[in-house]
């Protein structure tokens, strides 16, 4: 029997190699959201059958509180409302031979007006989550705004209790291998109901008392937190919450990022509690995971994968976690972003939502061959699991494969089970994404960053319209340096850009993951590249040391770090690397930068942003690590591999742009055969390269024999 990390045993299922492993046998986890309560009853068995005939395997259902329960403490399971009959529902579905992924919320959103919740647990005052100047905060949605809820109130568990007490008994009734049940979501997109800006929830006494206890458990004395801000402080509970960012000077920065590092605990600690009282329920033979919201909006992915998300910090807790995806194919790179950091960083690469029809207030719906794209993308990227959102048709939604009267959407359907059909003759579920390099974002920084937002704005639905966003972004963000020599809030995401363009238009192979990443998984990796300025955790200096001297390459700049994150002196990283050896970089005469050997590996410092190209080129062409061939910078590529089948790879190429491209790729070694598997034509090849013409925004697979 394998153990998750976490060390939770399942019998029958386990996560291994980013694989979806059941009774020892590795298989694909491609679902489709089916809602039972919006469906005529006597449709159900016919509309199940035509998800499977498209190919799909899991059917992917929210089950809501809100449609449940008749009042307090009772609920309508087929009783009243056949609709409701959930046992029956799932019953058919094992009847089919589909396996299962149940989302019971609390919290669901499915554009239902109390986002899943009873109507009683919005209005109650005491669950109430509450804004920095002591109101609700409020999340303006369609069809109206809401309350949001406060995840740090102790009845909010009790109240939540009673809905897990009437429909856990169900679900265990279903889990595998008794049924189809294989995974079942906690809570869904938990972030503060899109109030993601540091300061507009929550600021319940509730969550301010949690605030303190984080605090005396960083801290343990009052003398520690003092020293840490600077100022006399006598009992941890004459400590409030931050209500905006008033910093002036580094000393005013720790009392705003502990208020980030302790957002990011909130979720996490909220996520275990729910599914501590899941498993005490008797659902405990099957993996837990949870779901983020896409991070969208003018801030963009890059500032948004991390604070107030953690996700290696959830892992710990559940068994995986992933990004919902809705985006168009114009968005090409914020697929690539969020894939990449979900494959470099979670136990199973899952996409919990990804979109199939849409919302009817979504700005941009575009069409089925925007979906073909960004579902090529996806698999590109690395991703081995997904739930279409949504396959079948209801209310609020638009452009479903499969009508709510069971008929199929011709135009809009072929798209998915071509998908599934190419995934499945192919095994995508065995081949991984090949990649030398790990771009890290650097989670100290990301968390200053989010500390230093100067408008306090609300979850909005409508972000998009009034072009804001509430994650924190360079529009908004503080440009103060603190004493530092550049405003590391704005400037690390420069080196992360800059880094990330220079990978893309070289050719590496790479992905990413964030500084909270545990060593072992760096280890997979022959070089890191990373922003560092004058502070970085002692934890994040210890790892990154450790990673080198056994062998591993980190690139990083502009700086050594010599202070910790409460900047105080901390040079663990940077002793070392200055007292170790060094050699100068150069090119044509030009120094780019400057390489420490440490142990069996090596630091190579750039100082300079604008000798990322140059620099990365030398430093990767000394360990080994070779770039793919193409004779377009525009075009991305992406290898995966099989270990079972080291005669054979799968390469992606993709054109993300609105211009057709004439391409000549190749993989940095010969190649004995390569045919294209979404058209299963043969492409001639020189034995080292191969030519194709692609139309705007195209992807395409190849089988490459060597």
């Amino acid at each position: 029997m394998s153990k998750t990390a976490r060390g939770n045993a399942y019998p029958s299922i386990t996560l291994e190699d980013k694989k979806f492993v059941i009774d020892g046998t590795a298989t694909t986890v491609y679902s489709g959201a089916v809602h039972y309560w919006r469906l005529d009853r006597d449709k159900w068995e016919d509309i199940i059958n035509k998800v499977k005939s498209l190919g799909f395997n899991t059917i992917s259902i929210y089950m809501p509180w809100e449609a449940h329960e008749i009042e307090r403490g009772q609920f309508d399971f087929g009783q009243v409302d056949p609709r409701t009959d959930l046992d029956a529902f799932l019953t058919l579905i094992d009847k089919a031979g589909l396996k299962t992924i149940a989302r019971p919320g609390p919290q669901i959103n499915s554009e239902m007006t109390w986002f899943g919740y009873p109507r009683r647990i919005l209005d109650d005052p005491d669950l109430q989550a509450l804004n920095a100047q002591g109101g609700k905060a409020v999340l303006t949605q369609v069809p109206r705004p809401i309350p949001a809820v406060s995840y740090a109130v102790d009845k909010f568990f009790e109240e939540t209790a009673l809905w897990f007490d009437a429909i856990m008994p169900i679900l265990v009734k279903h889990q595998y291998p008794k049924g189809g049940l294989v995974a079942t979501q906690v809570d869904n997109e938990m972030a503060y109901f899109f109030h993601i800006n540091p300061y507009a929830c929550d600021f319940h006494p509730a969550s301010i008392a949690r605030f303190r206890n984080f605090l005396e458990e960083k801290y343990e004395t009052t003398e520690a937190v003092s020293k840490a801000y600077g100022k006399s402080i006598k009992s941890f509970a004459d400590l409030d919450a931050p209500r905006r960012f008033e910093g002036k000077s580094q000393r005013d920065l720790p009392r705003h990022v502990d208020w980030i590092e302790y957002r990011e605990k909130y979720l996490v600690d909220c996520l275990s509690r729910l599914a501590g009282m899941m498993k005490e329920r008797g659902l405990d033979q099957t993996p837990l995971f949870h779901n983020y919201p896409h991070p969208l909006g003018p801030g963009g992915a890059a500032s948004g994968i991390t604070a107030p998300y953690n996700l290696t910090e959830l892992e710990k807790h559940l068994d995986f976690v992933g990004f919902d995806i809705y985006s168009r194919k114009e968005l090409y790179s914020h697929v690539r972003t969020v894939v990449s950091y979900v494959v470099g960083t979670s136990r199973f690469p899952y996409i919990p939502e990804f979109i199939a029809g849409v919302w009817p207030w979504y700005l941009n719906p575009g069409d089925q061959n925007d979906e073909g794209f960004v579902t090529k993308a996806a698999l590109m990227h690395g991703i081995k699991g997904f739930s279409r959102y949504m396959l079948v048709e209801r209310d609020k939604w638009m452009g479903s494969p499969i009508r709510r009267d069971g008929r199929i959407r011709k135009e809009n359907a072929v798209v998915f089970a071509e998908t599934n059909a190419v995934a499945t003759k192919y095994d995508f579920k065995d081949f991984h994404r090949q990649a030398d390099i790990l771009l890290m974002a650097n989670r100290d920084y990301d968390r200053l960053e989010a500390a230093s937002e100067l408008l306090s704005f609300p979850g909005d639905f409508l972000e998009s319209q009034i072009s804001m966003s509430e994650y924190p972004n360079a529009m908004t963000v503080s440009e103060r340096t603190f004493g530092f020599d550049e405003p590391i809030q704005l400037s690390k995401t420069n080196w992360f850009n800059s880094f990330s363009k220079v990978l893309n238009e070289q050719g590496y192979t790479y992905l990413l993951s964030d500084t909270a990443l545990a060593e072992e998984r760096m280890a997979a990796y022959k070089t890191i590249c990373l922003s560092s300025f004058e502070f970085l955790s002692p934890e994040v200096q210890a790892k990154l040391l450790a990673f080198v001297e056994k062998g591993g390459t980190v690139v990083l700049g502009p700086k050594l770090p010599h202070l910790d994150t409460l900047f105080a002196p901390c040079d663990l990283f940077k002793a070392k690397v200055l007292s170790a050896p060094a050699k100068s970089l150069a090119k044509d005469g030009a120094e780019l930068a400057t390489s420490y050997k440490v142990g069996s590996g090596q630091v190579i410092l750039i100082s300079d942003m604008e000798k990322i190209p140059s620099a990365l080129t030398v430093a990767t062409d000394d360990i080994g690590v070779v770039p793919l061939v193409k004779n377009d910078s525009r075009l991305d590529l992406a290898i995966h591999c099989n270990p079972a089948k080291d005669d054979q790879l799968l390469v992606y190429v993709a054109n993300p742009t609105s211009e057709p491209i004439e391409a000549t790729v190749g993989i940095g070694k010969p190649v004995k055969s390569v045919k294209e598997i979404w058209s299963d034509k043969a492409v001639s090849s020189d034995a080292q390269s191969w030519s194709d013409s692609f139309a705007p925004y195209t992807i395409k697979t190849y089988a490459v024999g060597l």
